[in-house]
């Protein structure tokens, strides 16, 4: 599969994600990465989890969250 952005620019490159919010591929110069804390019971008596979780996006997904 190929990185829709590189694709949108007439370049093909290897996809290595793919975007949470829109599920387009994306490359490994195109993903944004972030840490983002689970919430919920992890184990009893216990609401969270103590290692974050990982969340990919594409570069117009995260600037149209980061605009709002």
């Amino acid at each position: 599969m190929n990185c829709y952005e590189c694709a949108q620019s007439g370049r093909a490159s290897e996809a290595v994600a793919v975007c949470r919010l829109c599920g387009a591929a994306v490359c490994s110069d195109h993903v944004r990465t972030e840490a983002m804390q689970l919430s919920g019971a992890a184990q009893p008596g216990k609401m969270g989890h103590d290692q974050p979780a990982r969340r990919l996006t594409c570069p117009v997904c995260r600037s149209a969250e980061e605009s709002a």
